[in-house]
């Protein structure tokens, strides 16, 4: 595990910290032919032996740096192609994990991943779910009737309640896990302040309501997850 994180360390400096926005520009503009692609490889190349501290892993340096270029490149041709650029930055980032991961356990790569899969709190794992996507869905079906009575507001950001509301789940649902039930208080106290000037100015009943209901559905939906899972767990 040791050895997989000085990688990931490793990647986390050579593509994040050691790569400045002129190089970035500069490979979206000339592709293959822009040279700080090939520097880029090189800081890679290095970081990855100075964090590993070992020259005698240059081979798997060496490996590392080869297939993060030819990921790169694939982003560099495949980006202008997509109206939403943020995907092919993840996918780009999960390559590069999995190449990591790969380097890492080569030994043993099919017995650490089952290993890995065995030791997941499935329960967990599918609470974290639950409180995502699937609760906006449901708490979408159950205020339906009530949405359609509120104006809507063009000045909010697309989404934006959803993922508020996905967070908020989240957060609850990790302080549950931990036992920290007061710190749920605190961040419903911190959400009434945040959207408290709205309401004010807004002077609009319904939307108070609506938002009222909303974040105790939200909530509510969090606590029973937390609470089923601690029972199955527990």
């Amino acid at each position: 595990m040791i050895f997989f994180i000085k990688l990931f360390l490793a990647h986390l400096i050579g593509d994040f910290i050691l790569q400045p926005t002129k190089w970035v520009i500069h490979k979206e503009a000339n592709k293959v032919g822009s040279k700080y692609l090939y520097l880029h490889g090189v800081v890679h190349f290095l970081t990855t032996i100075i964090v590993l501290w070992d020259y005698k892993m240059w081979k798997i340096a060496l490996i590392i740096t080869t297939f993060h270029l030819i990921i790169d490149v694939a982003k560099l041709y495949i980006t202008p192609l997509l109206k939403n650029k943020n995907i092919p930055f993840f996918i780009d980032q999960l390559l590069h994990v999995l190449v990591l991961y790969s380097c890492a356990y080569y030994g043993n790569l099919q017995e650490t991943t089952v290993a890995v899969f065995n030791k997941l709190d499935w329960p967990l794992v599918t609470a974290i779910i639950f409180v995502s996507f699937p609760a906006s869905i449901i708490m979408g079906k159950l205020l339906e009737a009530m949405s359609n009575q509120i104006p809507t507001d063009h000045k909010s950001l697309p989404n934006a309640g959803k993922y508020i509301g996905i967070l908020e789940r989240l957060f609850v649902l990790i302080f549950i896990v931990l036992g920290r039930w007061e710190t749920i208080g605190l961040l419903i106290a911190a959400k009434s302040v945040f959207r408290f000037n709205d309401l004010k100015e807004s002077n609009n009943r319904k939307l108070t309501e609506y938002i009222l209901i909303g974040t105790l559905v939200s909530f509510g939906l969090a606590i029973l997850t937390g609470i089923l899972y601690t029972s199955i767990s527990g």
